[in-house]
């Protein structure tokens, strides 16, 4: 009996969800912000110092929210269940989140792999004509992103290569986080 492909999802923050939370910018223990781009890169990070996300907007917390631009931030719940079926592919780290009794913490996808489907994908590059030479070549943009699941292989949560701002996952994880209820989430197939 042959396995059915194995399918990826973008999985985003839910803006939708009335009266809910806005988280901004982590702090390290000095008060001074922390470059959230750090964490989305997708690839390990090296911190020591106890982080802390100050609320933007008061409201709902939720179990999977976007601090500042794309950082995800996740109840203690939630990192467990990334710990057990993707520690291959996740890094998280413990950070207060102000006003919450409930550990939080950052998720960090480790892996970097070049998927992107550029044949099934919407995709513009940059070229000399853009007046940045040290782009020409790479993605300006990639819309109705798909990945080539081939390339992707095995991994449970990645970034793609050229395109770091999406965070993808496994059906396996989008299933998990369906059946826990997740609050926050939001999924679109790749």
């Amino acid at each position: 009996m042959q396995s059915m492909p194995k399918r990826f999802f973008k999985l985003a923050d839910d803006v939708n969800v009335p009266h809910r939370w806005h988280l901004d910018a982590p702090t390290n223990s000095r008060g001074e912000k922390v470059d959230e781009g750090l964490f989305r890169r997708g690839v390990p990070v090296h911190i020591t110092d106890r982080l802390r996300i100050p609320v933007e907007i008061a409201g709902k917390a939720l179990d999977f929210t976007f601090a500042a631009v794309g950082l995800p931030v996740v109840h203690v719940r939630v990192a467990s269940m990334f710990a057990e079926l993707a520690p291959e592919d996740v890094q998280l780290f413990p950070v207060d989140v102000e006003g919450q009794p409930d550990q939080y913490l950052i998720l960090v996808a480790t892996h970097l792999i070049r998927c992107i489907d550029e044949e099934a994908s919407r995709i513009r590059l940059w070229t000399h004509e853009d007046g940045a030479p040290h782009m020409v070549g790479r993605y300006a943009s990639v819309r109705d992103m798909r990945i080539d699941k081939a390339k992707a292989g095995s991994a449970n949560v990645f970034r793609c290569e050229g395109w770091i701002g999406p965070l993808i996952v496994s059906g396996e994880i989008k299933g998990a986080l369906d059946r826990m209820g997740a609050t926050g989430t939001r999924f679109e197939e790749v």
